[in-house]
């Protein structure tokens, strides 16, 4: 059975200013999020990047090739009407960060984790002054009260940058490498490669699953297209 998509009606997409931000203009008919609130964001940079992938659009309106679309309706529909529970959710992956837990075994791959990790926790340390525990093995290990400065950063943030935030921390499962790319830090693309460092190695040892490689290619795109949506929001 055949799944129904929207059809393209529009000639042209067109950036419009509006209160609070820009807003899309299809034909001149501004364009809502699937909740009907006004799809309006903070840059015009952002905006013309939304245009841009309207624009795009075809005879079928396909939202999987529309990532920064997506994140705005997001952004908007969701993280606004929850902006704290959408930062203590992120925040909260700071007790369970990736980089800290790190490989027993083999002497190469724990070479590998603290040539690659710890600089950014030496860097997570200077920007936020604590210093997150590092253990071996994937046993729970308590982090220092001090994240809760770290919580109130991200709390701070709006919608737009919660939004990005959001899949920048859960596709790498690392609140260091996301807040690393918010900051300037790193790219999405070294925060990928740091967060492969284990599945990597693994591949590099044993061979790559072709399956496993289909998927880690997908959450590669969404990671760069959050960062892409990051740089949207700060860029006038």
């Amino acid at each position: 059975m055949s799944v129904w998509a929207p059809k393209r009606f529009w000639k042209q997409s067109t950036v419009t200013e509006a209160d609070g931000g820009y807003g899309i203009a299809l034909d001149g008919r501004p364009v809502k999020t699937p909740a009907k609130a006004p799809l309006i964001v903070p840059t015009r940079a952002l905006a013309e990047a939304l245009a841009a992938e309207w624009d795009a659009q075809q005879d079928t309106v396909r939202p999987e090739t529309m990532p920064a679309t997506r994140a705005a309706n997001a952004a908007i529909d969701k993280v606004r009407p929850q902006r704290a529970e959408v930062a203590e959710l992120i925040a909260a992956y700071g007790g369970t960060d990736l980089l800290c837990y790190r490989a027993e075994r083999p002497a190469e791959l724990i070479a590998l984790q603290a040539e690659g990790w710890d600089p950014l926790l030496d860097w997570f340390e200077g920007a936020f002054g604590v210093r997150l525990v590092v253990t071996e093995g994937v046993v729970p290990v308590a982090q220092p009260e001090g994240l809760a400065a770290v919580a109130a950063h991200v709390g701070g943030l709006d919608e737009w940058q919660l939004s990005a935030l959001h899949d920048l921390v859960g596709l790498t499962g690392s609140l260091v490498l996301g807040l690393a790319v918010a900051a300037g830090r790193l790219t999405a693309e070294d925060a990928w490669t740091l967060s492969r460092i284990d599945e990597d190695w693994q591949s590099a040892q044993w061979g790559a699953d072709e399956e496993a490689q289909e998927h880690a290619a997908l959450r590669r795109a969404a990671l760069l297209d959050a960062g892409r949506f990051w740089t949207l929001r700060h860029t006038g």
